[in-house]
């Protein structure tokens, strides 16, 4: 192209010559600069990520990784995608519009993998779904994340966060009597038993304290009052999802109405506590260290 231009031009006059290779100095320098901003091979340049919970966004914002799309929420998002495309409920987000946005990677939780999957699967994509069912857990998600994504040293900042709260609380509850716990998890019109396998169950055991239910591979079971009783825990937490409002509400007509409350230790001694579901929610979340700090205050008074 280069040679036609030249023997094309071959007989232009000296000014047209000179505007041409002038415009061809400006387009070559625009191309170096574009290259130097985003290179090809950049992680950023080539993924065209989708978040579907709230969670994962936040973590995902630590790590300054831009996205195509978010989920839709009451909760804030972070500022850096006020302009990014709201994707639908974490629980059921939009396929059709999820699909439109042509990601390469899609994002959800394990806790959500046996629903979601096969509704991916079956609109021809695929999503990858993070266990944050632990701190431990969600440590190794940061760091695969910030591998994937070119953001190492970000991902560490985090890790090592979390890793130094945990070893302030196992220095200072060494000597210390661990509380027995219950956990209540409450939604809409009912509530279940969270064990040492859920997320509030591991910040519990991180924050010294004892789950009273043991020996269970799954994370929330069904609630058996008499059964929980003779457990008689020191400490009963009660963490309120999805219409917070409504189940603190739900929890206190529970506590008053039936009698077998009133039996329990915690209930006698006021070791009962609602806990704040910014804080603590149902999956890992960069609240954990503030999470950690407000039990202990709980487990510890």
């Amino acid at each position: 192209m280069l040679l036609l231009a030249a023997c094309s031009a071959a007989g232009a006059d000296p000014a047209a010559q000179q505007a041409g290779a002038s415009q061809a100095s400006q387009t070559e320098q625009a191309e170096q600069v574009e290259d130097r901003a985003e290179p090809a091979s950049s992680p950023e340049a080539q993924q065209r990520v989708v978040s579907t919970t709230v969670a994962i966004t936040q973590m995902l914002d630590a790590l300054e990784v831009e996205l195509v799309g978010v989920p839709t929420s009451s909760k804030t998002l972070p500022a850096r995608y006020d302009q990014v495309t709201r994707i639908g409920n974490p629980m059921s987000p939009d396929m059709e519009l999820v699909k439109s946005l042509k990601p390469t990677e899609i994002l959800s939780v394990t806790t959500l993998e046996y629903d979601l999957k096969p509704v991916f699967e079956a609109a021809g994509m695929q999503a990858d779904f993070l266990n944050l069912t632990s701190v431990e857990s969600m440590n190794h998600a940061l760091q695969k994340l910030g591998e994937t994504y070119g953001k190492q040293a970000q991902a560490q900042a985090i890790i090592d966060r979390f890793e130094q709260k945990v070893t302030e609380i196992h220095t200072a509850t060494a000597d210390k009597n661990k509380p027995s716990v219950l956990i209540l998890l409450g939604v809409p019109g009912s509530y279940l038993v969270a064990t040492e396998h859920s997320y509030i169950g591991d910040l519990v055991r991180l924050a010294g304290g004892v789950n009273i239910v043991k020996g269970e591979n799954v994370e929330f079971l069904a609630s058996n009052t008499e059964y929980l009783q003779q457990s008689n825990p020191d400490v009963i937490l009660r963490a309120a999802h999805g219409m917070p409002e409504e189940v603190v509400k739900m929890f206190d007509k529970e506590f008053q109405k039936n009698d077998i409350w009133k039996h329990f230790s915690a209930v006698q001694n006021g070791r009962v506590y609602d806990l704040e579901e910014a804080l603590f929610g149902t999956t890992g979340n960069l609240y954990a260290v503030d999470a950690i700090d407000t039990l202990m205050g709980m487990l510890y008074p």
